[in-house]
């Protein structure tokens, strides 16, 4: 097994490594480190916690230092791109640890703080300059920043900047950058759009590949608990309270929602905090701090904003919603089992979020190993369940098996196009939304099923759809006289 002193480092860099109580690389900072010390593109895939930092931070610490000159006023040395305000802040700070004997100057340029600040760091001129995209391309739109002094450019975590639409303003940057440039390149997954992009800003790189694509961290113990939407909170206040829990990450869909775990955590006595895109800086290093400490052991977050949680000692990270992409699965799990520990991953899945489970298991090649805690487990949540492996869906039936007639849709009165009205809709089709807008159209089902309308009862009519009809004229004439 290697060391740090192997690979040819700069002395200086290896008293910070040992001072830190760093001796051995992890296998993406071994085999990334020799190809970027010899000046190499890189395109490294690795999950979250596997030293991508160190991976791409010392090599560019030790070519930074030991090429010398001065940082251009305005501009920098060596960017970083990251796609959150808290990893960016984990970089520099890691950086700053890593060279504390080299003398570089280090600075972090996000969103939700003032500018006055980020421009005077810029003014002086910076060695490594770590950055979001949406902020450094506000300060290269008022002129405050330039790009055409930059060696090495490194983009964190590719894909989750793909998530949150930075590439715009990625692509916007990449013209004014030097060519002549080294170009590091991460990503824990690799989608198509990452792929391309990648083969447009490398020349030749070598690839750093220390876990296959879209596979989850083998210590992780993970989890699936079936749920009635309704019974997620009593659950979960019940594995908070469950022996060996430390510090435990609970994923939230949504800003609210993290918001509304927070709240009910708290009227059942579990100190938590929330951290998403709406919190200010201020709040979220805060909650950060006291997840840290033990303070408050519980963080909720969302799936932007966890991409900088980077504690020790995460002994659970339970998904309380399923998440929308699969791949974000991978990325949640990863903030536990860190740095050679172990973890416990718990999913939590409602009815309605049965096909996401499905893709997840697609994407990860095994099934969750899954308790059931429904009320009412007539319903299957197996892709199989209740469905003989004989009985095949027709194509086109969105499951349906064969011979099993989909149920008609309630479609909207007749109208005679002769007189102005709108033809008549085909048979089974779902009726138009009513004038005005005042009774919305029913929400489209997530689980891709068409929406069905249920018959009203004898003698009654729906009444968003009588109101359009009286609106419309075209309700029968005994209705209008009422």
């Amino acid at each position: 097994m290697s060391l740090f002193t192997d690979l040819g480092l700069d002395t200086r860099l290896l008293q910070a490594l040992a001072e830190e109580g760093y001796e051995t690389p992890t296998p993406i900072q071994r085999d990334a480190i020799p190809a970027a010390l010899d000046g190499r593109d890189l395109l490294g895939i690795a999950q979250t916690g596997t030293g991508k930092t160190a991976a791409f931070g010392l090599p560019l610490l030790h070519r930074l230092a030991n090429a010398g000159g001065r940082p251009p006023r305005g501009g920098c040395r060596a960017l970083i791109l990251s796609p959150t305000r808290e990893l960016a802040s984990q970089i520099a700070d890691s950086l700053k640890a890593y060279g504390r004997h080299l003398g570089l100057s280090v600075a972090v340029v996000f969103g939700g703080v003032g500018y006055g600040p980020q421009r005077q760091a810029l003014a002086r001129g910076l060695d490594i300059l770590v950055a979001t995209p949406g902020r450094l391309q506000d300060h290269l739109d008022q002129g405050t920043a330039r790009l055409d002094r930059v060696e090495v450019l490194v983009l964190d975590e590719a894909d989750q900047m793909l998530d949150k639409g930075f590439w715009p303003a990625i692509r916007r940057m990449l013209p004014v950058l030097p060519k002549a440039r080294q170009t590091m390149f991460f990503s824990a997954t690799m989608p198509n759009e990452v792929a391309k992009l990648s083969t447009e800003i490398l020349r030749d790189p070598v690839r750093v590949e220390v876990t296959p694509v879209a596979t989850t961290a083998e210590r992780v113990e993970q989890r699936l608990i079936f749920v009635e939407g309704g019974g997620k909170r009593g659950i979960l206040s019940e594995l908070l309270r469950g022996a060996g829990v430390g510090r435990a990450l609970v994923f939230a869909r949504t800003k609210h929602g993290a918001d509304k775990v927070v709240k009910n955590l708290a009227a059942d006595g579990i100190g938590a905090n929330a951290i998403h895109g709406n919190k200010g800086q201020g709040q979220r290093e805060r909650a950060l701090h006291e997840f840290r400490t033990g303070r408050a052991p519980v963080l909720v977050a969302t799936d932007i904003a966890a991409r900088g949680i980077d504690v020790d000692g995460v002994t659970h990270v339970i998904q309380h919603d399923m998440p929308d992409t699969p791949e974000a699965y991978v990325h949640r799990i990863g903030r536990t089992a860190r740095a050679g520990a172990s973890g416990i991953a718990i999913a939590l899945c409602s009815p309605d979020e049965r096909e996401k489970l499905w893709a997840v298991e697609k994407l990860i090649r095994q099934e969750i190993p899954r308790e059931d805690r429904r009320q009412d487990v007539s319903a299957p949540m197996h892709r199989t369940a209740g469905r003989p492996d004989a009985v095949k869906a027709a194509p086109g039936s969105r499951g349906r098996p064969q011979g099993q007639r989909r149920p008609q849709a309630q479609h909207a009165p007749r109208r005679d196009a002769s007189r102005g009205g709108a033809a008549p809709a085909p048979r089974g089709a779902a009726a138009p939304a009513p004038r005005g807008g005042d009774a919305p159209r029913p929400a489209q089902p997530r689980g891709g099923d068409a929406p069905i309308r249920r018959p009203a009862a004898p003698g009654t009519k729906d009444r968003a759809w009588r109101d359009a009809d009286f609106r419309d004229g075209t309700a029968p004439a005994f209705l209008q006289r009422r």
